[in-house]
């Protein structure tokens, strides 16, 4: 991948793709391979596979490589994106690697935080940039810190890093730091993905290219009408369809995480299938409500938008 083409690589809609388990905890590989070849029919950029609505750090080395190569196989010319984040330099280095020679076009690095209150600035600059220095493709940090022990990544090592010859931009799903890692990186190759439907639209209107956003894995075409509208900086359209999708996504993974989405997946035609436990799926009254919410939402949506 050349450097000048990275932003084209990015700008659009990537689903975070989970990863469908049985009852019994074993993946459902043949459910995935389902849902990619579904979504592959869409208009998404691609795939983010190993993240957090993967469920990634409940996967073995092994499973994380399988759905890899099965989300290879049925990409259908999308991009894709790889988790290769551990808690150690070691370990991320050994599954980047491994994940470049399956064939990602990026690898993804969210911030070890175990030990948060040794990750300092220096400490982070130098896992990113050590993994980052050891691959040929190119690298992506992944900030969420509501599931890396609050750690948030600062600006000033945004900066830093937007610096480094090998690592190109940043899903964020801090929902208040967007605009600040976009002035951070003004003037270099080095891109914002939004890491939620809530706050997409507005971080597209002040520099961002796209976003990393839950619910494109249940209702992909809404997202990816509404990235667009924000691309196109249309406030007219694009606030009323904004408001639409942050209340559907309330009543989604707002509201119910990973096991919130994989429910709306199972009732709007996908196979979202079960959390490995001890993460727990939705229980029977909740995935009724959440279906009757949804189904009242788009029944009173703005004209146009249709379940």
């Amino acid at each position: 991948m050349e450097k000048k083409s990275i932003k084209d690589y990015l700008c659009g809609v990537f689903a975070p793709i989970v990863t469908p388990f049985r009852e019994d905890g074993t993946v459902d590989f043949q459910a995935l391979r389902r849902n990619i070849e579904k979504l592959s029919q869409t208009g998404l950029r691609g795939y983010f596979a190993l993240g957090t609505n993967g469920e990634f750090r409940s996967l073995t080395y092994s499973e994380k490589l399988k759905i890899v190569e099965m989300v290879l196989q049925v990409k259908r010319g999308k991009v894709v994106i790889g988790g290769a984040s551990y808690e150690s330099t070691f370990e991320s280095i050994q599954l980047a690697r491994d994940l470049v020679s399956l064939g990602v076009d990026f690898v993804s690095l969210m911030p070890p935080s175990f030990f948060a209150k040794r990750m300092t600035d220096e400490a982070l600059f130098r896992y990113f940039a050590d993994v980052a220095e050891t691959l040929e493709k190119p690298v992506l940090l992944y900030n969420n810190p509501a599931v890396a022990n609050n750690l948030c990544l600062s600006p000033a090592l945004v900066k830093r890093l937007s610096e480094h010859p090998n690592i190109f931009g940043l899903k964020d799903t801090s929902k208040g730091n967007y605009d600040a890692y976009i002035a951070a990186s003004l003037g270099k190759e080095f891109w914002i993905l939004a890491g939620s439907a809530d706050f997409v639209f507005p971080a597209l209107l002040v520099g961002a290219v796209g976003g990393v956003l839950s619910l494109a894995n249940v209702f992909p075409d809404l997202c990816c009408n509404l990235v667009e509208l924000g691309m196109q900086k249309n406030l007219e359209r694009g606030l009323t369809l904004h408001r639409f999708v942050a209340k559907l996504n309330s009543l989604v993974s707002g509201k119910y995480g990973v096991a919130g989405v994989k429910a709306a997946m199972d009732l709007f035609g996908f196979e979202g299938g079960y959390p490995r436990k001890p993460l727990g799926a939705l229980g029977e009254e909740e995935r009724k409500n959440m279906e009757k919410e949804v189904k009242e939402l788009f029944a009173r949506a703005p004209e146009g938008i249709i379940l």
